[in-house]
């Protein structure tokens, strides 16, 4: 089987049992909702105790079960066509390069990690239309300025 077969076959009982992607992360738990819901959608892996708790969900055998705790390939094929997966790609390629050189600024010379990284989504009333409110948390890392000499820092955190 491969790993868009497994996805398919949990869309498929998700579908069947009318279950809502917050009923299955609540029954799964362990970790954050998007982790639960990437995982079961092929972008993550589960953890060994929860690629259990998600076999006895939906009924998968022990291969489906392992293949839940796999590392996966990431990604979807770029510019993304979905409408709203697009708007996130729009969103980074208008105002990417301002949160670049703000980070910077604030942190110095490196990057958000999108692997020690939380995200959390919250729906806000609004009486002009609900709005989605994205937060996202990610460690920062600096670039390691390598073959340093004494007295020069050694990574790229911001200079007082």
């Amino acid at each position: 089987m491969l790993r868009e077969q497994l996805t398919e076959k949990i869309l498929d009982i998700k579908r069947s049992k009318g279950w809502s992607w917050k009923h299955i992360a609540e029954e799964i738990g362990g970790v954050s909702p998007l982790l639960v819901v990437g995982a079961l959608l092929g972008q993550m892996k589960l953890v060994k105790p929860l690629a259990k708790k998600a076999a006895m969900l939906f009924g998968l055998t022990g291969d489906e079960e392992r293949m839940l705790n796999e590392v996966p390939n990431r990604g979807t094929p770029m510019p993304p066509t979905d409408p709203l997966v697009y708007r996130f790609y729009e969103l980074v390629m208008v105002n990417g390069p301002a949160l670049k050189v703000l980070i910077e600024e604030e942190f110095g010379d490196g990057i958000m990690s999108a692997i020690d990284f939380d995200m959390e989504i919250e729906r806000q009333p609004n009486p002009k239309g609900d709005r989605v409110k994205i937060t996202m948390s990610g460690k920062f890392l600096p670039y390691k300025y390598y073959g340093s000499e004494q007295g020069i820092q050694e990574y790229g955190v911001k200079e007082a």
